[in-house]
């Protein structure tokens, strides 16, 4: 743990309280579910009860989406027509979920296996999205005339144009943010677009991907449930941190109970390897345990390992492939540790940065979005690492929420050869003369923008309570804010005055804090875990604030209640 990390501290940011109005309005809700709702912008029970219930309000009618109808009749005329289609992917979680899905649902229509085939490009010799070299093979020695992007192709304008000029029908499927022009496809799905009137503008890749499997079954009314693809809907939303709110709740909420059935052999031995049993898949565990292996093929190997694994229909072979994405997650874990480390010492002057660079040829581009990442949480700044090539380097962004990164890449997007993403996320590709002045641009538009803001993480708590309602009936009343995520965090409490019974480090690396508190002369108490605190060991005051969630914590088929701590402070008792 360096320094900084030890160091860095949060500002606590208590919600509101509910007024006093809104609980005798609607008494049915416990008063810190109540709060909790309420401080998600949910004041009235027509909303709330769409919320806990996982309903969506607004249409759903894929139909709605922007060049939807001609993209349905294209497909179904190569179906007709016994064209090749292909469907190009991303190599993450997202873009995986999303090839595997809308390749099920082109078969489903009648299309056969050879003539509905994925392509995911690799992650080191092709990088990001479409290529030009990519299409001219799928057209050439594929013999497709039909291809479908899933999750990429919103910024690919010259590679578009390059599929169209050698013979190909293109149609792009995509969540990313727009750049000023859209690709000159026959038909561009992204509900981003000005022009498109879905309401829901936050889809992930395999959500818009599921969209169009729903339109195209809808309009050959072949009966075909889309409902079972449901589950890779939910993997791929999560894993991409998209809000779970409105239409993504509804989608992941549906997505878990298919899911939780573990009918796909290949979730089912994913599951296993990650020590997940039937029926206990969450949104969390998607984020920490599926997602992270899924994502470790298109990081360390090439994301067909994940995608085979996906499409798997055999148990046996399943679980080999399983096993392979979970030794390809421990040395992707491992890597991005060694590499976090090595970017720390590129950077100087890190606590005057606004932003952090750091480009090496050392660095994989399977994980230079995992060390920014990295970066980014230690320090709370906006990170960028490249992977030096010999002639042109890729880079990974990561950003906080003061800082969008998309926009200040438009900036600089004459050093660029290409790059997309979103706010807080995005990726590049830059030739190794332009790095320089790309740094030098970068920090200018960083300490124009962040000269004056506090960087620190606000670390945002929904209510204070009492020591005392810290038990199993609250976690279970918390229990319908489920899923969280993104936009629906888990709720964050904080109690005061509270006394450290017990607590020491814990970790291969000791890290983390193990703590017991309670409320002093009394013989309750409660464990709980800090991941990344262990810092605090030997230094706890004896009363302390803390902030955290509930969770809990299963050992040996036993349940305990226990608190995630986010942070700690001194208590200090007014005079």
């Amino acid at each position: 743990m360096t320094q900084q990390q030890q160091t860095l501290q949060k500002r606590w940011e208590i919600a509101p309280a509910l007024p006093d109005t809104l609980t005798q309005t609607l008494p049915q809700y416990h008063p810190t579910l109540l709060q909790v709702l309420y401080n998600r912008g949910l004041t009235n029970e027509a909303d709330i009860e769409a919320f806990l219930s996982g309903q969506y309000l607004k249409p759903e009618d894929p139909f709605l989406l922007s060049d939807m109808k001609t993209a349905v009749q294209r497909i179904l005329q190569a179906r007709d027509n016994d064209e090749t289609i292909v469907v190009y992917g991303d190599f993450d979680a997202d873009g995986v979920t999303a090839t595997v899905l809308l390749i099920e649902a082109l078969r489903a229509l009648g299309i056969t296996r050879a003539k509905a085939r994925p392509y995911i490009p690799d992650r080191v010799d092709e990088g990001y999205g479409l290529n030009i070299e990519a299409l001219s093979h799928i057209y050439h020695d594929l013999n497709a005339t039909l291809v479908i992007t899933v999750d990429c192709g919103i910024r690919s304008i010259a590679e578009v144009q390059h599929g169209i000029d050698i013979g190909l029908d293109m149609i792009i499927t995509d969540h990313h943010s727009l750049a000023a022009e859209l690709p000159p496809a026959l038909a561009v799905i992204n509900p981003k677009r000005k022009d498109c009137s879905y309401p829901e503008k936050m889809l992930a890749g395999v959500g818009i991907a599921y969209k169009l499997a729903c339109a195209l079954h809808q309009a050959a009314e072949t009966g075909f449930d889309t409902d079972q693809l449901l589950d890779l809907v939910a993997i791929g939303t999560v894993a991409d941190v998209m809000p779970l709110v409105n239409e993504n709740r509804k989608l992941v909420m549906s997505g878990l109970e298919v899911l939780n059935k573990l009918n796909r052999p290949g979730i089912s031995a994913l599951a296993e390897v990650a020590g997940i049993k039937r029926g206990g898949l969450t949104s969390e565990s998607i984020g920490f345990a599926l997602g992270p292996r899924i994502n470790a093929a298109g990081r360390l190997d090439h994301a067909y390992a994940a995608a085979k694994l996906l499409a798997a229909s055999n148990l046996y072979q399943a679980r080999e492939m399983a096993e392979h994405l979970n030794n390809l997650n421990r040395e992707r874990q491992a890597v991005t540790r060694e590499l976090h480390a090595h970017a720390e010492l590129l950077i100087d002057d890190i606590a005057e940065s606004h932003i952090l660079i750091a480009a090496d040829s050392r660095f994989l581009p399977g994980v230079v979005g995992l060390v920014a990442g990295r970066l980014k949480e230690s320090y709370y700044r906006p990170a960028v690492v490249f992977e030096v090539g010999e002639e042109e380097s890729h880079g990974s962004c990561r950003s906080i929420p003061e800082f969008h990164m998309t926009d200040a890449l438009d900036q600089v997007a004459d050093l660029l050869e290409r790059y997309g993403g979103h706010a807080q996320a995005a990726g590049l590709t830059i030739r190794n003369e332009n790095i320089d002045e790309f740094s030098t641009r970068m920090r200018q538009l960083t300490a124009e923008q962040l000269a004056t803001v506090d960087l620190r993480p606000t670390l945002s708590i929904d209510a204070e309570i009492p020591f005392e309602d810290i038990d199993w009936a609250l976690h279970g009343i918390l229990a319908r804010l489920e899923p969280t995520g993104c936009a629906n965090v888990a709720p964050v409490f904080m109690t005061r005055e509270l006394e450290v019974v017990h607590h020491r480090v814990v970790g291969k690396d000791m890290s983390h804090l193990q703590i017991e508190v309670g409320i002093p002369g009394r013989d309750r108490s409660i464990k709980g875990i800090g991941f990344g605190l262990g810092g605090w060991a030997g230094k706890l005051p004896p009363l302390i604030d803390l902030v955290y969630t509930l969770g809990v914590n299963e050992w040996r088929g036993r349940r305990t209640l226990q608190l995630m701590v986010q942070d700690i402070r001194e208590s200090h008792r007014p005079n």
